[in-house]
């Protein structure tokens, strides 16, 4: 019986959920309308063949001679090359039925790879819950759909070979190839009417099906808080780890500040420490970058370790929108990068007294399409 509380429809994760197990909506009036059809539809493609065959069998099986009747195992002999020859034909149609049987319920629900419903249940062995399965809506519904389609198709097989009696017993005096075209010819017209029944059960079920699984799978107000804390647990915990990291990639920038050549700044809101080693390094590299707190932060290391702070504000913003942390900084910037660093090491030997202290910054050649500030006109 489904549970009065469960009035909510099914959240994506339920259905995606129930997906995994193997929960789908399937039909099974439209599998076998398509088998049926597939069926129908080899037989007629292959009517002249078969009528040709069936002739040829026949007149095989009923020719006897006075060797053959005094041989006691002709007849058991006669009857498995019968039953082979047989075989030939409705093992094929047989296997052709089934996979198109399992096509269109792949069609109607998708394909799903799962083991769950072949996993054994030991709460199903329990009597009192297995009668609840048995009077469910389900199984109440597919019981009282299996009678009404028996009934119909009886109905429908009932009429037509009522109708069509004289047809089958004018076969009797008809030759044998006669008999079987004609034969054929009256039982693919009943096999139109019970596919034409079946098809509007199909048309009937699918949608039922599908309304039905939702209907099972509906959630009650404290399933789908439980899930939405769930959901919210798992973002809180990711936001959890990604502020660790983003905490531990801080640390170690800042642990590599002392370490820099130079800080670039624009005075309060971005800052990018850089290193060079002619020897190890092919181009300036970048050991930390920060905006906001984090560059006030990057620029008082700095003080305290000695390291030089620049006012760039144009190649601060370049280099903290297009270089990343220990990467080596863009091309376009190593002209601008140059001058820095050129003028920080003037700097140096000016305070150790090797050379005169050097006057202002000059003007950095800075690609502008690089700064993150600048608005193309127009």
């Amino acid at each position: 019986m489904s549970d009065p509380d469960k009035k909510l429809p099914a959240s994506a994760r339920k259905l995606q959920r129930a997906r995994e197990e193997g929960q789908i909506a399937r039909s099974r009036d439209f599998g076998h309308l398509a088998a049926m059809a597939a069926g129908g539809g080899v037989l007629m493609l292959a009517a002249p063949t078969l009528s040709g065959w069936m002739k040829d069998l026949l007149a095989n099986g009923l020719r006897f001679d006075a060797a053959s009747v005094r041989n006691t195992g002709f007849m058991a002999e006669r009857l498995g090359d019968l039953v082979t020859k047989m075989l030939f034909v409705v093992l094929p149609m047989g296997v052709l039925m089934v996979l198109v049987a399992v096509g269109a319920s792949v069609l109607i629900g998708g394909w799903v790879w799962s083991f769950k419903p072949m996993t054994p249940h030991f709460s199903k062995l329990n009597p009192l819950s297995g009668i609840g399965r048995v009077f469910s809506r389900q199984q109440l519904i597919d019981a009282l759909k299996a009678s009404v389609l028996a009934v119909i198709l009886g109905a429908i097989g009932a009429a037509y070979l009522h109708h069509h009696v004289d047809a089958f017993g004018g076969v009797l005096a008809m030759p044998l190839p006669a008999a079987l075209s004609h034969a054929g010819s009256v039982m693919l017209g009943g096999l139109m009417l019970l596919l034409v029944a079946l098809g509007v059960f199909a048309a009937i079920d699918v949608p039922l099906q599908r309304h039905l699984h939702l209907e099972r799978l509906k959630m009650s107000h404290q399933e789908m808080k439980q899930e939405q804390k769930d959901v919210e647990g798992n973002l809180e915990m990711k936001s959890k780890v990604r502020a660790r990291m983003r905490e531990m990639t801080n640390r170690r920038m800042i642990a590599a500040v002392p370490g820099a050549d130079l800080v670039v700044m624009n005075p309060t809101h971005y800052a990018v420490a850089l290193k060079y080693d002619e020897t190890a390094m092919g181009a300036p590299k970048v050991v930390a970058k920060g905006a906001d707190l984090m560059a006030m932060k990057i620029r008082d290391t700095a003080t305290d370790a000695r390291v030089p702070v620049l006012q760039a504000p144009v190649l601060a913003r370049a280099l903290y929108a297009h270089a990343e942390v220990d990467q080596e900084i863009p091309a376009a910037l190593f002209s601008a990068v140059a001058q820095v660093l050129a003028y920080v090491y003037q700097l140096r030997a000016a305070m150790a007294g090797r050379m005169a202290m050097p006057g202002a910054l000059p003007e950095l050649n800075v690609p502008v399409e690089l700064d993150p500030h600048h608005k193309p006109a127009g």
